[in-house]
């Protein structure tokens, strides 16, 4: 039997590596005999991260434009050349039966070479206002996974199936037990467990709302397992040790995800798609502070279409730090709040997302 060989693009930030991956473990499960290649951007996250998931990936020489005037916009020109010459040789060589984009200026120039060789094209679009890669992508490939509905307004209808996100496959069945959490972040299980995570790059506004808020959470004896993002590391841990307190550790990045949410009671999260779309899955109560610094503002409407299932509790961005820290502790002793939300983000997920890609793309080879 033949192998097959499947090219996965997308990348630059987790929200669009952890999807790709997410893709490849369902195809993995599906398939017996299948290759893998990612292909990413250059210095950017995905070519640590996928090399850790046990895929091969290479880089181009990428990066986006930057919406403001600035030297780095001058070099696009010869960055987008460079990479489609170097696409064209990747996709030659290992010469895939699909090409799968999650979007991230990374993906743009592999999925349209890969396509304009009539090689069969899946693109994933995990928010309600899609990136700019993906919508010139999407004039040249087959098929248009989404999770929001309306995307007609920015995709050709025909080529749209509403599929939800992928879920990384580690958070679909947290376990009941949570011995194994609490001993791996080495906290107190009889307290109460707050996780503050600010997508994998970090969040300026989170990080500087819970450094400033440390005392408060010291005396509020719970446990704070802090996902601060590399940059603020360092200023993070510093606070942290200087409050001396047990129960609150600080981490530049959390690769066991699972354990964390499994062992939080709360969760402080932004409301990126996928990091929206796992929420939902965990249900877990949760506070959302949206990033302003994305287009058209859609982590403020994700995170609002949350409130306005009561689902979620959201504070602004531009309020974190005056607001965060209360709201959390009032929530902390809100229990019949706590189960309201938890209750209410259950009802809205979708786990099936990333079988329901691969099954897509198994089709597509198929016919």
């Amino acid at each position: 039997m033949k192998k097959l060989r499947v090219i996965i693009s997308g990348g630059g930030t987790g929200g669009h590596i952890f999807p790709a991956l997410a893709i490849a473990k369902s195809l993995e499960e599906k398939v017996d005999e299948i290759e893998f290649l990612f292909v990413g951007a250059k210095n950017r996250m995905e070519m640590e991260k996928v090399p850790l998931s046990g895929y091969p990936i290479k880089g181009l020489w990428i990066s986006g434009l930057q919406r403001r005037f600035t030297s780095k916009n001058l070099l696009f020109p010869f960055k987008l050349l460079f990479s489609l010459i170097r696409a064209f040789q990747i996709v030659k060589k290992f010469k895939p039966d699909i090409a799968i984009g999650t979007g991230g200026f990374a993906s743009g120039p592999l999925m349209y070479v890969a396509a304009k060789k009539n090689i069969p094209c899946i693109i994933q679009e995990q928010n309600s206002y899609p990136g700019i890669t993906n919508k010139i992508l999407s004039k040249y490939v087959n098929k248009i996974c989404v999770a929001y509905d309306k995307m007609e307004r920015f995709f050709p209808k025909e080529k749209l199936i509403f599929t939800g996100n992928p879920i990384r496959k580690e958070l679909l069945n947290l376990p009941n037990e949570k011995t194994k959490s609490f001993e791996h972040f080495k906290i107190n299980k009889d307290a109460f467990t707050v996780l503050v995570i600010g997508g994998s790059l970090g969040a300026l506004s989170i990080n500087s709302a819970i450094k400033n808020g440390l005392v408060k959470i010291k005396q509020s004896q719970i446990n704070l397992i802090w996902q601060t993002g590399l940059p603020y590391f360092n200023i993070a841990n510093q606070s942290v040790n200087e409050i001396n307190s047990k129960n609150i550790t600080a981490y530049p990045f959390i690769k066991e995800m699972d354990l964390a949410y499994n062992v939080a009671d709360i969760v402080v999260s932004r409301a990126g798609a996928i990091a929206i779309s796992e929420l939902c899955c965990i249900g877990k109560p949760t506070i959302l502070v949206p990033s302003p610094n994305v287009s058209e503002d859609h982590q403020y409407k994700n995170a609002q279409s949350l409130v306005n299932k009561n689902a979620a509790v959201l504070v602004k961005d531009i309020e974190a730090n005056s607001k965060l820290v209360n709201k959390l502790i009032d929530l902390v002793n809100d229990k019949k709040t706590q189960k309201k939300l938890s209750d209410n983000i259950k009802k809205l997920s979708k786990k099936d997302a990333a079988n329901f890609i691969a099954d897509i793309a198994l089709n597509m080879i198929n016919k």
